[in-house]
């Protein structure tokens, strides 16, 4: 069994203005139901961005996006983390 998570996560990283689910699984071939389950349960840097009306209906979709980590994001040090006294 395949697993879409890498190539969702993926195609939403390369649209940084965010997908629908319908546009993710036109990008992906993965199905609706795996595709919703990844972005509510698996993906923690996921979010809707906003809602915009599908097509010329009354119905909504949320456009989903995933926060990036810049490049030069800082890193902690982890030993002199672990040697700091918390007051």
């Amino acid at each position: 069994m395949y697993s879409y998570s890498s190539d969702v996560r993926q195609a939403l990283r390369d649209n940084p203005d965010g997908l629908t689910v319908s546009q993710i699984v036109a990008i992906t071939g993965a199905n609706q139901n795996s595709v919703n389950r990844l972005l509510r349960e698996s993906f923690p840097d996921s979010y809707i961005d906003r809602w915009e009306y599908r097509g010329k209906t009354k119905y909504l979709d949320a456009v989903w996006c995933v926060v990036v980590p810049p490049q030069d994001c800082p890193k902690p040090n982890r030993a002199k983390n672990l040697t700091q006294k918390v007051p």
